[in-house]
């Protein structure tokens, strides 16, 4: 982990406990824990495959890792690189994109669903809220058999930072593609304050291009997925716990923001 990383995140941890008898083995710092969640995040490994890492045990990075996962430290790693990434380059909020992406969850657990591109097999999707630039503001996750209409409400209702009212100034744009293209998705939209720009069914993208006159805005959150991806614990879910996981997008949402603001560089 780099210093300007741990730098960030350390102050977010919680304070370590003093043993009832005070006589017990040293506890594992938190640093190491840290580096262990890191690696599972990144290559998908079992936790039980940390002790040939000699990096942490696998009991003590798991423990570490729900203590902070109850706690909200990755929700709010993500919350503080939004603000910090707000106050050096500014977080674009005149455009946003929203898209899902479904994933494999072959252990099932909550917020699961049988797949229906995947042959009814158990699987995840999530729901992701960008700003122009492709930083992520919100993430919800529901099984992979919901459409990611119903998921429209929650997912612009958990935007992680406070918004700023802009519809003074000028209307907030929200992209979304063919899969939105509802009446409902549009009065809920409009109820958020944002001007709706769906992509109807049926019509073609070089006639919207030429409508529109401006360059394509809706593939930031494309990049964004795949951003999220290259995580290999959330390219396929691991966790049958619905809290556990979600954390695990927090924490990666909170690494790609902090790295845009070009402080771990």
């Amino acid at each position: 982990m780099p210093e300007e990383l741990w730098a960030q995140m350390e102050p977010l941890l919680l304070p370590r406990p003093q043993h009832p008898l005070g006589c017990h083995n040293p506890r594992v710092s938190d640093r190491a824990a840290m580096n262990a969640i890191l690696l599972v995040l990144r290559t998908g490994m079992q936790w039980n495959a940390l002790k040939a890492t000699g990096v942490c045990s696998s009991s003590s990075a798991y423990r570490r890792f729900r203590e902070w996962c109850d706690a909200g430290v990755f929700l709010e790693f993500w919350q503080q690189g939004l603000l910090a990434y707000d106050a050096l380059k500014g977080i674009d909020w005149s455009w946003l994109a929203m898209d899902g992406a479904m994933t494999k969850a072959p252990l099932g657990g909550g917020k699961t669903g049988p797949n229906p591109t995947d042959r009814g097999k158990g699987g995840t999707k999530r729901s992701t809220l960008t700003d122009a630039a492709g930083i992520p503001l919100a993430i919800e996750v529901a099984g992979a058999n919901r459409h990611d209409m119903k998921l429209t409400a929650a997912t612009l209702a958990g935007i992680v930072v406070k918004r700023p009212d802009l519809r003074r100034e000028a209307p907030q744009g929200l992209c979304l593609d063919k899969g939105y293209d509802y009446d409902e998705v549009r009065a809920l939209v409009a109820a958020f304050g944002f001007t709706a720009h769906i992509r109807t069914r049926g019509e073609e993208a070089a006639a919207i291009k030429r409508e529109a006159g401006d360059k394509a805005r809706r593939w930031v959150v494309e990049r964004t997925h795949s951003w999220l991806n290259r995580c290999r614990r959330i390219l396929v879910r691991w966790e049958k716990r619905a809290d556990t996981y979600l954390a695990m997008l927090h924490l990666a949402c909170g690494l790609i923001t902090w790295r845009a603001t070009g402080l771990l560089e």
